[in-house]
């Protein structure tokens, strides 16, 4: 018999760590080749680490909610004779190392595992990234002082250069214990007003704005998934950061639907794809954003960045109601046949739940589809860090006045209307409004003549 190390799977340049957030299997468990073993998530992606051996699990060395490092070892699995292992060396105590001090080693890596299991956030209704949770956990925070920490985050979030401070100051012993915070409104309520400690104003603000909710007995009390909890946080927090404005600009998009109409079916036959609206819309603003390079920013304080690269995110809605990103990387270099191949597999792998962690990353303009559920326009909010968003709002038929040279006449055309909401804090109505414009132009003047 051989022992075998599951690591955490590198899942792109961009992403060092995840959470586990369930095990598929248990100690004791007959795993397949290729089976999943776990399932992990990074801040946007869900995913499956599968086994890359068959055997038994016997041990899992991480557990649920517990951050792991890329190329961590987070199981070990038992495999017959014959099967690629690595040796026991690697997770275990040398041969060489004397007993007391194995015994100390493992006593050590026991009390760490019971620190980091020990204490649970989840109730709390601020948002902390599971970086800065597992730093509390292994400090022995609890989630009353965790929340009482200043954050200097974007909306006041805990990064983790401020909880290392406040551990730092904690074992110094030159901060307040939690004790004494619990207390303070009792201070408070028998102290005149104009002499309240500051110290306690944030505790006491926080209860007065806290919003009752009533519940009645036929009601159902339903906990938000991670995906949803993660998704409340980032749209909260990009209100709160961005000024955003909308510019609105109705479109005759009859010759596209002609067009499409016309090609379908040949498109399909020869390169195996579906055409839908979404690569040609997406073709348009990849032009425009080229036409207007202000709109493909990102703002970092006081600074702005001008990214070289047009990347397009692709709001994508999933199965069980949440929201998803994907990008479409260097999008002004492809052709209208690559934007389709590009939309339809990232599309097809978010709601399969395949897509990997570098497929959400890098975006620096966003476009939603809300036509698809029957909008005829939105105000969508921006995806952070960028400035500005794109909602595609649904085709109709509408009457329509048709200029001629030989007069005006009202005709049934194809029209829809494109919202664009834009970070007013760089991005000014002369720069909003022209960059939704050019879009329309584009597609309005879209050849009918075109090949794919």
């Amino acid at each position: 018999m051989a022992r075998f190390e599951l690591k955490l799977p590198k899942m792109g340049e961009s992403v060092a760590e995840a959470t586990i957030t369930n095990w598929l299997k248990e100690v004791g468990d007959k795993i397949e080749a290729d089976e999943a073993v776990l399932e992990i998530a990074t801040d946007k992606v869900d995913s499956e680490v599968p086994s890359e051996v068959s055997g038994i699990l016997v041990e899992q060395l991480f557990g649920k909610d517990d951050l792991v490092q890329v190329g961590q070892t987070i199981a070990i699995i038992e495999t017959e004779g014959g099967e690629t292992a690595v040796p026991e060396t690697a997770n275990t105590v040398p041969e060489t190392t004397a007993p007391a001090e194995a015994a100390e080693i493992e006593k050590t890596i026991e009390s760490v595992k019971e620190t980091v299991t020990s204490q649970d956030f989840s109730g709390s209704d601020k948002f902390f990234s599971p970086l800065v949770k597992n730093i509390a956990k292994e400090e022995g925070l609890s989630l009353n002082e965790l929340e009482n920490i200043p954050g200097s985050g974007k909306d006041g979030r805990v990064t983790k250069e401020d909880i290392l401070k406040y551990v730092e100051a904690r074992k110094s012993g030159s901060i307040q214990t939690p004790q004494t915070v619990e207390v303070a409104p009792k201070v408070v309520a028998e102290t005149p007003k104009a002499e309240a400690p500051k110290a306690v104003e944030p505790v006491v603000q926080k209860s007065q704005q806290a919003v009752p909710v009533s519940v009645n007995g036929g009601d159902e009390i339903v906990e938000m998934d991670r995906m949803r909890k993660l998704i409340s946080g980032y749209m909260v927090a990009s209100v709160q950061t961005s000024a955003h404005v909308q510019s609105f600009i109705e479109v005759d998009v009859t010759n596209i639907v002609k067009w499409r109409d016309k090609v379908k079916a040949a498109f399909e036959k020869r390169e195996g794809e579906k055409l839908t609206f979404t690569p040609i819309m997406m073709e348009a603003v990849a032009k425009a954003l080229k036409d207007f390079p202000g709109m493909n920013i990102s703002v970092d304080g006081d600074y702005i960045i001008k990214k070289k690269n047009i990347n397009l995110g692709m709001a994508a809605a999933l199965p069980n109601g949440n929201l998803i990103v994907p990008v479409i990387k260097n999008a002004d270099q492809l052709n209208l046949v690559g934007m389709a191949k590009a939309v339809n597999d990232l599309g097809n792998r978010a709601k399969a739940g395949k897509l990997k962690p570098d497929d959400t990353q890098g975006g620096t303009y966003t476009v939603t589809n809300v036509g698809t559920f029957g909008s005829v326009f939105g105000t969508p909010i921006i995806n952070q860090p960028q400035v500005g968003i794109l909602a595609l709002g649904a085709i109709r038929k509408v009457p329509a006045v048709i200029e001629t040279p030989e007069g005006d006449f009202i005709g049934i055309r194809q029209k829809m209307f494109l919202s664009h909401s834009y970070d007013h804090r760089v991005v000014d109505g002369a720069l909003g409004g022209s960059f939704v414009k050019r879009v329309a132009e584009y597609l309005e003047a879209f050849d009918v003549d075109r090949d794919f």
